[in-house]
């Protein structure tokens, strides 16, 4: 274990970092490079034991070993240091619910029963610019103490509800995707809307939202089941005339659900096929769940790019069944880890892979450690077609990152003391871990959680 703090490379202690300056942060460093697969090939990812990330006007503009970095920076560079503590891309949740923030832990009742005597209810509140505004400021707070820096997000029906999130998501500087949910039937009558209306009201969303700053609008229809025939023409026509923009619903999450579609739309080959048929599969369109996929469903996924948000908590908190790793990668299904609060049970990433390793291991697979990782944060970023900015530590890319204290409990201080390898460390980290491992998370390069790092400033020029 290295000194906390090292000064002989000509830096000065300071009381305060002035976040306006380039800086730097030295600890160890993991970014991915690929799929690590079964975590066997060190060639998918960048670790530094004792690493150095540079950060200027909020993106990295330098990576490589502490001893190599530190001898490049020019005078009034501040320098972070974060110990023996990994430092990693941000968390990226490919599913989420802001408006159930206050639904988590509510019954135990199926999917759909669930919808009808939690979910909706306290959706129905969120039509008070008010009230979706104090819940925004929450989730987002929830977002950063847990380390996640990007979701993509269900807001509700409401526009107001949207405009609360984006408005937050806005002050705060954050990449986020987030949409207004599409319903015109089998929901309670104050949270649908039509066809016209949902056309209507996403449109002036697209247009005051995407693509503004770091925000990313996500067409949302909620389900086959709560959208006609003529509200998924709406949807698809929305997906023509907005290419970038992000598509979010759910899909085959439960038995029930899937015989209620199959009722709904009988000339529909299957669930997938009622999307496929509206034009609502192409890349950056994203389906939580899909556990009741058949082969052709996955090859059609794959070939469209569309990806599956893999959501284990909510899965196995609904009791709606488990996503097969393997099957979907025998057939070149993208897929992500998310948390799918508030039928998921926790904000927290490092839960949610905890989870994805049990859901792998109930059906005699395996998840390593490494792809753990990959999946919340470059593999998420690849579902997005975001990858060129976040889920990654490279030069170029956006300064969202997180630290992970290895000294967070006693007892992972005292298993992370016993670790032989990275993956050792990883799989401690996701098994005995939740929002006290995260010691500190940076947006664009600014702090947003956590208590300071120990902090210097360069008193040298460069090196020549």
């Amino acid at each position: 274990m290295r000194n906390a703090l090292k000064c002989s490379t000509g830096f000065a202690v300071t009381p305060l970092a002035d976040a306006a300056v380039p800086a730097v942060h030295r600890g160890r460093i993991l970014s991915f490079l690929s799929d690590p697969g079964d975590g066997k090939d060190p060639a998918s990812y960048r670790y530094f034991s004792d690493g150095a990330l540079l950060i200027e006007n909020g993106r990295i503009a330098a990576l490589g070993p502490a001893e190599s970095v530190l001898k490049q920076l020019p005078t009034g560079t501040l320098l972070e240091d974060h110990g023996d503590n990994l430092l990693l891309p941000g968390f990226i949740d490919n599913h989420i619910h802001y408006a159930q923030s206050d639904v988590i832990g509510a019954g135990g009742r199926r999917l759909l029963d669930w919808l009808q005597d939690y979910t909706f209810v306290e959706e129905g509140r969120f039509g008070d610019p008010q009230h979706a505004a104090q819940v925004a400021e929450f989730f987002l707070d929830q977002l950063a103490r847990h380390g996640t820096t990007t979701a993509l997000v269900f807001c509700t029906v409401h526009p107001e509800s949207v405009d609360a999130f984006f408005g937050a998501a806005q002050r705060r500087r954050l990449r986020m995707i987030a949409g207004k949910v599409m319903m015109d039937r089998n929901a309670p009558e104050g949270l649908c809307d039509s066809p016209e209306r949902s056309d209507r009201e996403s449109r002036a969303l697209l247009e005051r939202w995407h693509g503004k700053d770091r925000l990313h609008y996500a067409i949302t229809p909620r389900f086959a089941v709560t959208s006609s025939d003529a509200q998924l023409r709406v949807a698809g026509r929305l997906a023509r005339d907005f290419p970038d923009a992000f598509i979010h619903s759910h899909l085959a999450e439960t038995h029930s659900e899937i015989a209620w579609v199959r009722e709904l739309f009988p000339s529909s080959r299957s669930y997938l096929d009622v999307y496929d048929g509206h034009g609502l599969l192409r890349e950056r369109a994203i389906y939580a769940h899909c556990i009741y996929l058949d082969a052709d469903d996955r090859a059609r996924m794959a070939e469209s790019g569309a990806a599956a948000a893999f959501c284990p908590t909510s899965n196995l908190y609904l009791g709606s069944g488990l996503f097969d790793l393997a099957a979907a990668d025998a057939a070149g299904m993208r897929f992500s880890t998310a948390t799918d609060v508030g039928g998921g049970s926790s904000f927290s990433m490092l839960r949610t892979l905890d989870e994805a390793r049990k859901v792998a291991r109930l059906q005699g697979q395996d998840l390593a450690p490494l792809r753990a990782f990959y999946l919340a944060t470059l593999g998420a970023a690849r579902c997005l077609k975001l990858e060129d900015h976040i889920g990654r530590l490279e030069v170029g890319a956006e300064a969202d990152f997180i630290v992970l204290d290895l000294q967070a409990t006693e007892l992972i201080a005292r298993r992370t003391a016993a670790a032989h390898t990275l993956s050792d460390v990883l799989r401690i980290l996701m098994t005995l871990g939740d929002d006290r491992a995260v010691k500190a998370t940076y947006i664009l390069g600014r702090q947003v959680h956590g208590d300071p790092a120990a902090t210097t400033l360069s008193t040298k020029p460069a090196a020549s």
